[in-house]
């Protein structure tokens, strides 16, 4: 798996703090970790929720069809 590798991490912090200032940073990394939060809790709720629904959509069993021919004997 390729990353961003440490210099490229290190010039995105030099730019946010060019761009926001050093006063915004900890509230702009606030709100980046409740956002974060509320996609991994959405997620795993979502992830919780499919195997309920497939726990109660159980396969009922085909009803079994009895016709007059069946009941005859083979000859």
């Amino acid at each position: 798996m390729s990353g961003i590798g440490v210099p490229g991490i290190i010039l995105l912090v030099i730019l946010a703090l060019l761009l926001f200032g050093p006063n915004k940073l900890p509230e702009l990394g606030r709100a980046v970790g409740r956002t974060f939060r509320e996609f991994k809790d959405g997620a795993r709720e979502i992830i919780e929720d499919e195997p309920s629904k497939k726990k109660n959509e159980t396969p009922q069993p085909a009803a079994v069809q009895t016709n007059a021919e069946d009941k005859r004997l083979p000859e």
